[in-house]
């Protein structure tokens, strides 16, 4: 039986939100002989990290990390983890509205839009490709105005489609709840009963992908 790379399956919501983690960039900074130094971003994408051993609060939720783990095979399979702080397009705490993320301009030709978050502002803002939005959740508007028909959204890639192309410098806006695509870090899950309910939490590391 062939195993997909990518499964839409996702992690167990009740364990999500205990965990712990977020991003990691790699910088290297080299320090040079007059004081000052150089920095060089190694990735041009942030890549997350997180501990799902931090949200494991019963027998229960360790047996059902642990029948996800067979089922993603370890390491082999990607799946989708809602990330307990930001899932959203909106600002934490704030509904998702159809004006939260700028994602293009029309050219009177071009009918799909990639969905994005923007973090920042200015030329140093960081645009964070969004691949994997929750389906129904995604609102759009045209120049301010949102619409309910006359457009589709691609929740396995994120990728907008227009019916017809936007006019010319209309403005392109979507909100949007979203899943980080993961897979765990780790093919074996060293697991003790007896240490678990002494407060003896293990580590179960999950690490960000491109699905």
């Amino acid at each position: 039986m062939p195993i997909t790379a990518f499964s839409e399956e996702r992690f167990p919501l009740r364990i999500a939100f205990g965990t712990s983690g977020g991003p990691e960039r790699r910088t290297d900074i080299v320090r040079l002989s007059t004081g000052f130094e150089t920095r060089n971003q190694r990735f041009a994408r942030s890549v997350r990290r997180y501990d799902a051993g931090s949200g494991l609060k019963s027998l229960a939720d360790l047996s059902l990390i642990l029948d996800f783990f067979e089922a993603m095979r370890g390491r082999l399979t990607g799946f989708r983890f809602r990330d307990p702080l930001d899932n959203a397009s909106s600002r934490f705490g704030n509904p998702v509205s159809a004006l939260d993320q700028a994602i293009g301009t029309g050219d009177g030709e071009t009918t799909s839009f990639s969905l994005s978050k923007t973090y920042g502002s200015g030329e140093g803002a960081y645009v964070r490709p969004i691949e994997k939005p929750v389906a129904g959740t995604v609102r759009v508007a045209v120049d301010g105005a949102e619409i309910a028909a006359g457009f589709a959204v691609d929740s396995l890639t994120g990728t907008l489609a227009f019916d017809a192309p936007p006019a010319v410098g209309a403005a392109i806006t979507a909100g949007f709840q979203f899943d980080v695509p993961v897979r765990f870090d780790t093919d074996q899950l060293s697991i003790n009963v007896a240490a678990f309910e002494a407060g003896d939490i293990p580590v179960i590391q999950l690490i960000e992908i491109r699905p």
